[in-house]
């Protein structure tokens, strides 16, 4: 597996990025480095990028939908269940859809301003960055099944209770943080009513004593200090991170990342194979046809007479015959399934990310069978097809792991 390159926005233009190198275990090769994003993009050569925005930037929800049969409408439902929880105007908010636990009815999802989407991405580009994945820090903090887990860092606080969502507050509210810890831990869990603290050195002297006075509140309470900054504690959570990825819809990467070739050519190797499979039927049936040529010769003639009773010369029978066979073949050679491989091949470098997995060709339609990281891949890949002429739908998905599953049924638009 390659390196990480673990990248953190600035808050404002007039402070510095930082960023770290990590192995694939989620450990530093190295100490943080900060500057302009521009000193950061050579180190991305080779490595997975995936970079960090401010958790004071991103609403953390878990609201309760469908189950995930309810496929390609999910990312529609999700703006009107957060509805009344939000402020802004529903068309000024991008709505980025996590992995749903088990058969919880829950799904995680992170909300955040359009506008701030379109400066973080134009940023990236700007400084020659393609992260694979835009993520809210506060979702790698680290998690603590029996206690409460909080970040203390510069002007916020961040706390991930033992179940539910991360909830990120300023500094000043530091109490109701507390608070928040406190009543995420249930009467029986393993660790208590214990909390575990992430600070820093200049953080923690502005505000122990107001710790101190909440430890009575606690079982116990783990002071870390955190001397190099949070950057090496959120990259131990990289390598199995469910964190919710901002990256999709219209912010989606539109270029496959390194690790993603392998699977295409997995597509192209099955795309050739199905290509030489109907190759060779057609020749074998051309053959048969030779051999029942002769056949037909004495059958063409016997129709014909019936048909047409007095005529002798069958000659321009047979002629027409040959040449009506001939437009069908031709037609056939032609037709709807090599033109609908070559539709699956130009709407698939669009989707890159989506996987072929099976095709089947019946009466004019085709089945596609592909799995991709997200519905909203699979949609994708659905409306291409339909952009190059063809009447295509995603007739039914389903989560499969860490990536969805889905059949496509597409068709001559004609």
């Amino acid at each position: 597996m390659a390196d990480w390159l673990l990248l953190r926005l600035p808050r404002t233009p007039q402070e510095q990025a930082t960023w770290l190198v990590v192995d694939p275990r989620g450990a530093a090769t190295g100490p943080p480095q900060g500057g302009p994003l521009s000193l950061a993009a050579p180190r991305a050569a080779g490595r997975h990028v995936v970079v960090l925005v401010r958790g004071t930037d991103v609403l953390l929800a878990e609201p309760e939908l469908p189950p995930a049969k309810a496929g390609a409408k999910l990312h529609q439902l999700v703006p009107y269940a957060l509805e009344e929880q939000l402020a802004e105007d529903l068309e000024d908010l991008h709505f980025a859809i996590g992995r749903r636990q088990g058969d919880s009815p829950r799904v995680p999802v992170a909300v955040v301003a359009r506008k701030l989407m379109e400066e973080w991405t134009r940023l990236l580009k700007a400084s020659g960055l393609e992260p694979e994945a835009l993520y809210a820090d506060s979702e790698l903090l680290p998690q603590n099944p029996g206690q409460a887990v909080a970040l203390l860092e510069e002007d916020a606080i961040v706390v991930r209770p033992p179940s539910g969502p991360v909830v990120t507050l300023p500094a000043d509210a530091l109490d109701e943080g507390l608070e928040i810890a406190l009543s995420g831990i249930e009467p029986g869990m393993p660790g208590g009513r214990g909390l575990i603290l992430y600070t820093g050195p200049a953080e923690w002297h502005r505000h122990a004593a107001r710790v101190e006075a909440a430890r009575e509140r606690f079982e116990g309470i783990q002071i870390q200090l955190l001397t190099g900054g949070s950057l090496a504690l959120f990259a131990q959570q990289l390598p199995a991170t469910t964190a919710t990825n901002l990256l999709q819809g219209p912010y989606a990467p539109v270029t496959p990342h390194p690790v993603g070739w392998s699977a295409w050519r997995l597509a192209a190797a099955l795309l050739a194979g199905f290509i030489a499979l109907h190759i060779a039927g057609k020749a074998a049936e051309l053959t048969v046809l030779d051999h029942a040529n002769h056949r037909l010769d004495a059958s063409i003639e016997q129709v014909f007479h019936t048909a047409m009773p007095g005529q002798v010369d069958t000659y321009e029978a047979r002629r027409q015959m040959e040449q009506r066979l001939a437009a069908v073949r031709a037609s056939q050679a032609s037709g709807g399934f090599l033109r609908a491989l070559q539709a699956i091949v130009q709407a698939h470098r669009a989707t890159p990310e989506a996987v072929l997995q099976a095709l089947s060709f019946t009466n004019g339609t085709l089945q596609l069978k592909a799995s991709a990281p997200s519905v909203e891949s699979l949609d994708r890949l659905s409306r291409r097809l339909r952009q190059q002429g063809w009447r295509a739908r995603l007739v039914s998905d389903s989560p499969a792991g860490s990536a969805y599953e889905g059949r496509i049924e597409m068709r001559s638009g004609t």
